[in-house]
């Protein structure tokens, strides 16, 4: 912790030393800052004529600076400028940055009035669509932003649910990520399933935390207070990212690094939900360092209805806390390299007396961000982390009148890693990236399975070892004004090693193995996927994209050798798995008008999977099922979202997606033919309306309809419509007071079918409220 706050203190050191001086300077020269002392003032104002409260003036005269706040009326004041010009820098959230130089003729009081317009989505910088800075409407129009306010402002307690708010994204399950068991929370996009791992990559600042073993994600080792912004990527991304990122990327964006930083969220709600979000830093010289924290804690709601519930039915409490420090240094003025350390730890219930998981996990990495002048940047991303997952099983009988322990987990698993990434500005028009990755997993799952009477069957060992090896290109050429071609390609190659199946049965007469000891053999697979991408830009009103590419990921250690059970179904894994194949593309429309204020984007895509891993039903024995390589799921399907600034408080959004994602080849398993995808809504459709006025209040009312879909028991979950809201007020000094409500109405909606005779059937997130405090020492 001295890392941490001896930039504090240095800094206040040099802040006293500097205020002195500063005291001193005003007092020997007060007469002749008064002699030539300007007044300086103005309005500031939307392109329809609102005054505009908030907004950031900044005034620069030589080396004298000073920053003002725009009131209720937008205007604002600077007295005593002790210079007869300089320049005004005006900027507000949603709007374009604007810079007005001022002069006033022998000191002269000046008005400058200001006229703001509004920044479109296109105009925002992306890094993650082409692993390089570029505006977002060079871009596939699919590709999302989601701000530090955007996410401030959405109801939702955790990451995972705020990004629900994003049509088409979605986790394996519907359950919150708060209650959820996280070999559940692995993401689908666009309608291609989760199948518990991912079919898309996350990332936190260029580095993956899918989970090395299994590829689910636990969203909760990212503290909100730490993000800047969040981007998504919703087409096939292998040409750049490799295996995981098939159906896509979500990456966190971090704060960077500031002389003084501090931002704290905490809050209380019913079940005894308890979080604690913080991020600070500081910096003495070139030296700087940050740190980050959450802590949560919740008792939990009953998963099983009132009407099925048993004896054994109990909360599905969870508690998790991280803390992540990062201390670097800054070269030159673009330049930087850093080290960074992480550890996060997580414990649920299940829903039954004794049933649980819990996981430890800690990392490190280092990197740098490197300025090569004429030759480009070059960033370099080295990680490493290890982590201990346990899980327990238990069969639970249909009235819930009794139960017993059937499979006891114990999960190590490390994961190690690198990236360098190159980019140059070829001219003024083209824009080269190339770089290659390289990481490599280790994990093996020790079972005990257990009888109804307690006896031990046998316990087993199985895994193995994953490295994956990646090369990549990218050009974006800009053909001519208002056309850019994006191409991009990646070679692969992965390897599957030193795995195999170990079984010690237990004592007789019950102990038996279903199989004898064995070693599988080694696998590789190469593989090269391309990207190409179009985009058009009409106008300034009309924007066009295309692309096409392939995509692939690898089966995970965990569908490849680690069994679960969910309720009383058993799923086997497969240690015979194929890789997935993925070609697809995509085409969208994004249009602006009125000034801006409104903005509307539209694609249609076709994706299909060739040899999807999913969970096909065994003959016997009864209610089990193994992963298995189907023959080709199709998703085509379009997407519409739009925003409407209706003034400079309050604006409307809302997203819709079609998909219509189904098996369509199953050979060998002709009762799949034609069936939906296991988990995928085929409609989804999100709103919100938000206003936002610095001076009195904020509030935000989101929406999410969630259609029908089919459950991994094989029975159908009905569609749902759930309410959030939310109300903050900032009381002073950077603190804001608020208040928020998720699923307002209680809807109760099912995130696991009954299924007659074996399970009973398991319900969402009933109404939940908190109310909280932020605090943002940038915002004083």
């Amino acid at each position: 912790m001295k890392i941490v706050f001896a930039p504090f203190c240095g800094k206040f050191v040099l802040s006293l030393l500097t205020m002195a001086s500063f005291v001193a300077f005003c007092v020997l020269s007060a007469p002749l800052a008064r002699a030539q002392s300007t007044q300086v003032s103005g309005t500031v104002r939307d392109a329809s004529g609102a005054a505009i409260v908030g907004a950031q003036v900044e005034l620069e005269a030589g080396s004298f600076t000073s920053t003002v706040t725009t009131g209720p009326d937008g205007k604002f004041q600077f007295d005593s400028v002790p210079a007869t010009s300089g320049t005004l820098i005006i900027s507000a959230k949603d709007f374009q940055q604007l810079k007005r130089p001022w002069s006033s003729q022998s000191g002269a009081p000046i008005e400058v009035n200001a006229t703001l317009q509004l920044l479109s989505l296109s105009q925002s910088v992306m890094v993650t669509a082409n692993r390089t800075a570029t505006p977002l409407g060079e871009t596939p129009a699919s590709n999302i932003q989601l701000t530090q306010s955007n996410l401030e402002a959405l109801p939702a307690l955790t990451l995972a649910d705020k990004l629900r708010q994003v049509p088409g994204f979605s986790l394996f399950r519907r359950t919150s990520s708060m209650n959820a068991n996280p070999t559940t929370m692995g993401l689908s996009l666009r309608g291609l399933g989760a199948n518990g791992a991912s079919r898309a990559l996350v990332l936190e600042d260029g580095i993956p935390i899918n989970d090395p073993f299994g590829s689910w994600v636990y969203w909760d080792r990212v503290p909100e207070t730490a993000v800047q912004s969040v981007e998504v990527a919703e087409e096939g991304s292998s040409s750049l990212y490799g295996s995981e990122a098939m159906g896509g990327v979500v990456q966190f964006l971090t704060r960077q690094p500031e002389p003084e930083a501090l931002s704290v969220d905490a809050s209380y709600g019913n079940r005894n939900t308890q979080d604690l979000s913080l991020s600070a830093g500081g910096s003495l010289g070139k030296w700087y360092s940050m740190v980050s924290g959450e802590a949560f804690h919740s008792d939990g709601y009953f998963l099983v209805p009132g009407a099925y519930r048993g004896p054994f039915d109990t909360l599905t409490g969870s508690q998790d806390g991280d803390a992540d420090l990062t201390v670097g240094r800054k070269i030159g003025e673009n330049s930087r390299i850093f080290a960074r350390g992480w550890y996060f730890d997580d414990s649920r219930n299940n829903g039954t007396v004794g049933q649980r998981n819990d996981i430890r996990m800690g990392g490190g990495a280092l990197g740098s961000d490197l300025d090569l002048g004429p030759v480009g940047t070059l960033t370099l991303r080295f990680y490493g982390e290890g982590e201990t997952y346990f899980q327990n099983f238990y069969s639970v009988a249909f009235n819930q009148s009794s139960q017993y322990l059937t499979d006891s987990q114990t999960v190590p698993a490390q994961g190690v890693g690198g990236s360098a990434v190159w980019r140059k500005s070829v001219g003024t028009r083209q824009t080269v990236v190339a770089g290659f990755d390289e990481h490599e997993e280790i994990g093996h799952s020790h079972e005990i399975i257990t009888g109804s009477t307690g006896s031990e069957f046998r316990q087993t060992s199985a895994g193995g070892r994953q490295r994956s090896f990646g090369l990549f290109g990218e050009d974006m050429i800009q053909l001519s004004p208002g056309w850019v071609l994006n191409l991009s390609g990646r070679y692969d190659h992965w390897a599957n090693f030193a795995a195999s199946y170990i079984c010690a049965p237990g004592p007789a007469p019950s102990g038996s193995c279903p199989q004898p000891n064995q070693n599988f053999p080694d696998r590789s697979y190469d593989v090269f996927n391309p990207r190409a991408t179009l985009l058009h830009q009409f106008n300034s009103h009309i924007s066009w994209s295309t692309s096409v590419y392939r995509a692939f990921r690898a089966p995970t250690l965990n569908e490849l050798y680690r069994g679960y059970r969910v309720g009383n179904v058993t799923t086997d894994p497969n240690a015979a798995l194929m890789a997935e194949r993925l070609t697809g593309g995509e085409t969208g429309l994004d249009l602006t008008g009125f000034q801006r204020r409104f903005e509307v984007r539209g694609v249609f895509f076709y994706n299909q999977i060739v040899n999807p891993i999913a969970n096909v039903p065994l003959p016997s024995p009864a209610n089990t099922q193994e992963r298995e390589n189907l023959g080709r799921i199709s998703a085509p399907g379009f997407e519409l979202d739009a925003v409407e600034r209706v003034t400079s408080d309050f604006s409307l959004s809302a997203g819709y997606q079609y998909v219509d994602s189904k098996v369509v080849s199953a050979p060998g398993q002709p009762t799949l033919l034609n069936t939906w995808v296991q988990e995928v809504p085929h409609n989804s459709f999100t709103f919100e309306a938000r206003y936002d006025h610095p001076s009195l209040f904020s509030a935000t009312l989101d929406g999410r309809m969630i259609g029908q879909q089919l459950d991994t028991t094989g029975f159908e979950l009905g569609n749902f419509f759930v309410l959030d809201a939310s109300v903050a007020r900032h009381i002073a000094y950077g603190a804001q007071a608020y208040f928020a409500i998720e699923n307002f109405t209680n809807e109760q909606y099912y995130i696991q079918a009954l299924n007659p005779t074996v399970s009973p059937p398991n319900i969402g997130l009933p109404l939940s409220f908190r109310i909280g405090i932020r605090y943002d020492f940038s915002k004083r």
